[in-house]
């Protein structure tokens, strides 16, 4: 009797490979073996730069955060400082958005806290 492979499933498997490193240069898109180490490493910086991005955008907005509110005299720390003291719930993506597009209403949040 023949042994039985299912060439099906191993087809599908592979072309399922294949068909994720669309795109990739030479050998990295039609050579089975070198396309699945391929998928495997960007797959592995997709999940881990999924969380630098968190990151990094959190560093983006205190640098504007500071920026912004370097004018008024104070460092960023201070002001989140008062502002917590304060009691005023506000993140760090909203006061970054207030202080690069409405000035006038970053300003009001900072004579506040002064």
């Amino acid at each position: 009797m023949p042994r039985s492979v299912n060439a099906v499933a191993s087809r599908k498997r592979r072309k399922k490979i294949l068909k994720q490193t669309k795109g990739n240069f030479l050998a990295r898109r039609n050579v089975y073996t070198v396309a699945k180490n391929t998928l495997e490493k960007g797959l592995t910086y997709a999940y881990r730069d999924r969380k630098k991005k968190k990151i990094e955008f959190r560093a983006l907005w205190i640098q504007r955060i500071n920026a912004a509110v370097r004018p008024f005299g104070m460092t960023y720390s201070e002001f989140m400082g008062k502002i917590n003291k304060q009691g005023i719930a506000i993140n760090r993506k909203v006061l970054a958005d207030l202080a690069m597009n409405h000035p006038e209403a970053f300003k009001a949040i900072v004579d506040s806290v002064k």
